[in-house]
């Protein structure tokens, strides 16, 4: 299980750093030929609005994974590692559940989307489409999310770190 959701995670990561990528270039390419004289690619700005929200969602789901979440733990740190484990376990369980939520609201603005027939202004591309690239991601947050709670739980049981952390 653990081998399957590592794939899983590292996979999204690096869709989505390959959608970083493309942007960066596109972005480039724009600012190039806004400079250089051709002109800036037409409609750029809502590829990169789409763009960068799914690649931000999938990146959540390695982050989740190796607990790379940003933490301030200058009061916990002179804790018992038991007593750490138990925080890390609720906060991972706390953090699972708004990324179901926002998974949720995500699906929710996408059907709103497909039933109202709304398109971008330059492109004409429908909205719900990075609707639905960044639920897909979003998806695949909540399945880590979840293997990873239930695993810092079990960890926190057992007294011992079974999943690594930041």
């Amino acid at each position: 299980m653990h081998q399957a959701v590592t794939f899983l995670a590292r996979a999204t990561a690096v869709i989505g750093g390959l959608v970083l990528l493309a942007l960066v270039l596109l972005t480039t390419v724009s600012t190039l030929g806004r400079e250089l004289g051709p002109g800036e690619i037409n409609g750029n700005y809502e590829i990169l609005e789409a763009g960068v929200a799914f690649a931000i969602f999938s990146f959540f789901p390695v982050c989740q994974l190796y607990g790379a979440h940003a933490t301030v733990d200058i009061f916990t740190s002179a804790l018992p590692p038991r007593f750490n484990r138990a925080i890390v376990a609720f906060w991972e369980v706390v953090l699972t559940a708004a990324l179901i939520l926002i998974s949720w609201r995500l699906y929710e603005g996408m059907q709103r989307y497909i039933g109202n027939g709304e398109t971008t202004f330059f492109l004409q591309f429908p909205v719900w489409w990075s609707y639905a690239a960044s639920f897909a991601a979003s998806v695949v947050t909540c399945v880590v999310g979840l293997y990873c709670a239930a695993v810092r739980v079990r960890g926190w049981a057992h007294d011992r770190d079974l999943l690594p952390t930041a």
